[in-house]
Formats: C-alpha cells, sequence, structure tokens
C-alpha cells in the first residue's frame, strides 16, 4: 500500500482527531453560548451546517445522515434567528483558535512545523472533488484563514468532510441508510455503545430494536446482536469503497509529501488524545 492509500486508510482515526476537537472542548461551548446557541445539539448542528447557509432540517438530516430527523427538526431552522450562519462559523473559528492554543501553546503554533503542516494540507485539498459532496462543497466556498493553525484545521476539516460524504456515499451504495448504517457500525464495537448512539442520534430504543430485529432476519446480526460474516463484509466493502473515493488528495499531494504531513500531524494528534479532549478515543497503533 502506498502511503496515499495508507493515509486514506488511517485518515478518519488520525487527522480527524485535530478537527474534532471542536465537538467536544469547553472553548467551543463557550463561544456558541456567547452567540446564543446554548443548547449543545443545536450547537452542533448550525455550526456544522453554517456553511451551507440558513439551511433546514431535510437539508442537515440528509448530508449529515444518521440522525433522527426529528431531533435536527428542534435545532434547525429555529437556530438561525438567534444566530446567522456567519456569526456561528465566526464562532467556530475562534472557538478553535481558543482550543489550539491551550492544547498547543503560542510556541507549538508559531513554529515553521505548523506553518508547513497548513500548507501541505491545503495542497492535499487541491485534490477533492466536489462531486456529490454537499457538505465538503460548502466548506470549501469558505475563504481560508490567515494563521497558519487554523488554515491547518480548515484543511483537515475540508479533507474529513470530504471523505464523509464519500461514506455516506459508499453506505447508500451498500444499501444501508442512516439507521442501519448507525446499528452495523455500534456492532463492529469500534465506536458508540448502542445507549450512546441511541442518546446523542436521537432514536428511540423501539426504534433501534426494530432496526436490529430487521437485521438480524438479514444475517447481518447474529442473535446477540454482533456482525455476522456476512455483516462483516458488508462494513468491510463500506470502508473500502470509502477509502477509495477518498484516494484523491493524497494522490495529488504525493507519498513523499503525505508521508511528511502524517509526521507533522500524529504528533499533534497524539497531544489531543493525551489531553483527553476527545472523550474514549486514541491513536491506533
Amino acid at each position: 500500500m502506498g502511503e496515499a492509500a495508507a493515509v486514506a486508510v488511517a485518515f478518519g482515526t488520525t487527522f480527524d482527531f485535530l478537527h474534532a476537537v471542536v465537538y467536544f472542548a469547553p472553548e467551543a461551548r463557550q463561544r456558541f453560548a456567547a452567540a446564543g446557541l446554548e443548547d449543545g445539539s443545536t450547537a452542533y448542528f448550525a455550526s456544522r451546517s453554517a456553511a451551507m447557509g440558513p439551511v433546514g432540517a431535510g437539508v442537515v438530516t440528509a448530508s449529515f445522515f444518521n440522525f433522527h430527523p426529528g431531533k435536527v427538526a428542534r435545532s434547525l431552522p429555529h437556530a438561525w434567528s438567534i444566530a446567522t450562519p456567519e456569526a456561528v462559523l465566526e464562532a467556530r473559528f475562534a472557538a478553535v483558535d481558543d482550543i489550539y492554543r491551550r492544547l498547543f501553546g503560542e510556541e507549538l503554533l508559531a513554529s515553521a512545523e505548523v506553518a508547513e503542516a497548513a500548507a501541505l494540507a491545503r495542497e492535499a485539498t487541491e485534490g477533492c472533488r466536489p462531486d456529490g459532496r454537499p457538505l465538503y462543497a460548502a466548506h470549501a466556498s469558505l475563504p481560508w484563514p490567515e494563521q497558519p493553525h487554523l488554515a491547518l484545521w480548515h484543511a483537515i476539516t475540508l479533507l474529513r468532510e470530504h471523505r464523509g460524504d464519500a461514506h455516506i456515499a459508499a453506505l447508500l451504495v451498500n444499501g444501508l441508510s442512516g439507521l442501519t448504517a448507525l446499528v452495523t457500525h455500534v456492532a463492529t464495537g469500534a465506536g458508540f455503545t448502542p445507549s450512546a448512539a441511541k442518546r446523542t442520534r436521537g432514536w428511540s430504543d423501539a426504534e433501534w430494536d426494530a432496526v436490529v430485529a430487521e437485521l438480524t432476519v438479514k444475517g447481518i446480526l447474529d442473535a446477540d446482536g454482533a456482525l455476522t460474516d456476512r455483516g462483516r463484509d458488508l462494513r468491510e466493502r463500506v470502508e473500502a469503497a470509502t477509502n477509495a473515493a477518498s484516494l484523491g488528495p493524497w494522490q495529488h499531494l504525493g507519498d513523499e509529501k503525505t508521508a511528511r504531513l502524517w509526521e507533522l500531524c500524529r504528533p499533534l494528534a497524539n497531544r489531543v488524545v493525551e489531553a483527553g479532549a476527545i472523550p474514549g478515543r486514541r491513536i491506533p497503533d
């Protein structure tokens, strides 16, 4: 496997840590609350979709994929009557600035290494394609931040949403809905517990149990709710399709620069995890 393919596989579990801090850190909650978005779910839906403009619940339910429509509808479009998309985006970048300064310190953020990582990550995004990728395309339309650490976060956000949109396409091609995708993901044992998935995505016990029963009849889950061989094959096909559709940025960057970007970003991601900035997560070996 070349460096490009290896990073496409590893991106979702390593580089993504540098993006995802904005969903958990107290600085983000404070910035969004100051903008009027005090509810955590509303802040999440509004901040991640703000690049698309003042969209409604239907657009966000479709593009985020595995949330209950009712959960999204409790936040959108009401959020836009509290804060404009522009104000939410401003709060989001300010939160990232606050978070990165706490986690990494002024000296590291001003270093040549962070500037180099930002330049390489931005170059990688030049290999992204917007076709069929609504969240990526929306974020790609935003202006680039001037400060290197914010440019790095923005580049990683673009790469994340580019891959995420491809993942949804792979799920759909393999016959999975938002909820069946979530249930089978939980069954891999590599993500949420069922209770956490239901709580954070808004699905009821009855809705969850009905899908588990359906997937059991289809031979995707066994009687204990674990993936069968057929279920594991299904998830492997999804991941393979996601990886294949996510190679563009890394092929554009090339193996040597990709390896260098990995070398620069992995210690930053390690620091995020060591600081406990993303609960329950660790860097894979």
